[in-house]
């Protein structure tokens, strides 16, 4: 037969346990607006009946319940989720980077404008045409010597403007290397406390937020593959273990370990740049260098390199580089052109003291072919700077004559190979602008599709483990009035009791 004081315990573990999920539910309201918190739960379970079964067990119909008592604390949290947002914060953190590299090149090319490049060249066919009118009018030729002071200025500007930004871009991408180094050593001393707490039986679950939400901000620079290591001794079954961390290409095959979570060992992230050019050669992981192309499909460190720049082959690959060198080409070939028309009409200089041609109208001695860094080198002869006489307007040697500042003005229209096509200069410029347009414009529809896709991810994870106060409150209320009962009832015992020993003595 059972002991009269057994309903006593059964009513003490009531209390306590309805005493331990009233704590947890004031835990969740008080961390309701801490970043990353994953909100908590206590599992109930029935305590052992009785009897046990055994030879001396007491002959009745069954068992009896001996109570309830507090399992597990454990996080309300979905890995499926998790995995997902990832991978979509992924993508997002790719095309966000993409979309404001692009949105700068923009601002600088600035077209359509008054003041681009495009409208430079405008101006410049436009004074051709008018000294074409008048080829003796030194207002006229003066005009044409400022126009081009004014393209080769606009082209230094898109060039060292271009370049600063490409710099800031090397800048953000060492930043990143060092915040994904960071959050690596962050995970990893998270992993050893863990590692020092699980084997007792407890639940790390703070310390799993907070590694849930480093490990959120990792996935958004770079390609991650996560996976988990248990801790031994005598870790719970629900226990997550200690995280191990690998860097993965496009396909999921693993580039590198970044966190151990067996040796408890980071391998940090290094890059590796060109000594010819200071584009990016190598991504090193804990001291194994693979080829940079090869680094991942997305995050925010691939973006910056493709944005950037880096080597594939031998031949300079990126956003930045491949518009640097495209300028470089139309600055080139235009200079080029024009000279060649300008060398082979009539300055005055030439009809008035003669000569077998007329001084070019660009300077290009400092130039080379293919033309590095022509945008930034573009400059007017000196001639030209020295005397507006050295401008051939004329074709036949005649001073009056303008067809030569005609044709001059029809070097716009003219087909040449520049960049590997044969097209016009306009042609080109404007092929140029409408690329960076169309991929500006691609970058900021992936982002806000990626943004969109994110924020839905999330807000279902959030469905799932954020604090709603408006559930805390109405757990407060049950778990309150279950434990009032189990207090009830250990007023009911005593009075049971009261009545045995008390009562009938009389």
């Amino acid at each position: 037969m059972r002991s009269t004081f057994s309903g006593l315990e059964i009513a003490k573990r009531g209390m306590f346990t309805q005493q331990s999920a009233l704590n947890t539910t004031g835990h969740n309201i008080a961390n309701a607006n801490t970043p990353g918190y994953t909100r908590q739960r206590v599992n109930f379970e029935q305590t052992e009946p009785y009897p046990n079964a055994s030879i001396n067990r007491p002959h009745i119909p069954g068992q009896t319940g001996t109570g309830v008592q507090a399992g597990t604390i454990e996080r309300v949290r979905d890995s499926f989720l998790d995995t997902q947002f990832r991978y979509e914060n992924n993508k997002s953190g790719y095309w966000d980077s993409r979309a404001d590299a692009l949105l700068k090149m923009e601002e600088i090319m600035n077209e359509p404008s008054e003041t681009g490049l495009s409208k430079s060249f405008d101006r410049f066919w436009q004074s051709m045409q008018d000294l074409a009118l008048n080829p003796t009018n030194a207002g006229a030729r003066s005009v044409v010597r400022e126009r081009g002071k004014a393209v080769a200025e606009t082209f230094h500007y898109l060039s060292t403007s271009l370049k600063a930004v490409q710099g800031e871009l090397k800048s953000e991408l060492q930043v990143s290397v060092k915040e994904i180094n960071s959050l690596a050593n962050q995970i990893n001393s998270i992993n050893k406390q863990i590692s020092e707490i699980e084997p007792h039986g407890y639940l790390a679950n703070d310390l799993y937020d907070e590694r849930d939400r480093l490990l959120d901000q990792l996935s958004g620079l770079s390609n991650v593959k996560i996976s988990y290591e248990k801790s031994g001794g005598n870790a719970l079954p629900i226990a997550e273990g200690s995280v191990s961390i690998e860097i993965v290409d496009a396909g999921g095959k693993s580039l590198g370990t970044l966190v151990d979570g067996k040796t408890k060992t980071v391998n940090e992230i290094s890059i590796g740049y060109s000594s010819n050019n200071g584009l990016a050669d190598t991504v090193s992981i804990g001291g194994t260098a693979i080829d940079v192309k090869d680094f991942g499909s997305a995050g925010k460190i691939r973006s910056l390199i493709d944005s950037y720049g880096y080597n594939d082959g031998g031949s300079a690959k990126g956003v930045y580089p491949e518009m640097l060198q495209q300028l470089d080409q139309l600055a080139y070939s235009f200079a080029t052109e024009v000279n060649k028309v300008q060398e082979a009409g009539y300055s005055i200089k030439r009809i008035e003291e003669g000569g077998t041609s007329s001084s070019p109208f660009f300077d290009l001695d400092s130039l080379t072919n293919p033309p590095e860094g022509a945008a930034a080198l573009i400059q007017l002869h000196q001639d030209i700077l020295d005397s507006t006489d050295n401008i051939a307007a004329s074709s036949n040697g005649n001073i009056g004559d303008g067809k030569n500042a005609l044709a001059l003005a029809e070097v716009k229209n003219q087909t040449f190979f520049i960049g590997g096509k044969t097209t016009t200069i306009q042609d080109f410029y404007e092929s140029l602008i409408g690329g960076m347009a169309v991929d500006a414009q691609e970058a900021n529809r992936l982002s806000s599709n990626t943004d969109v896709l994110r924020s839905a991810v999330d807000q279902r994870r959030q469905s799932v483990s954020a604090v709603s106060l408006d559930e805390e409150m109405t757990n407060m209320i049950q778990f309150q009035h279950a434990y009032n009962a189990s207090a009830k009832m250990i007023s009911l015992q005593d009075e049971m009791l009261d009545t045995i020993i008390n009562g009938l003595r009389r």
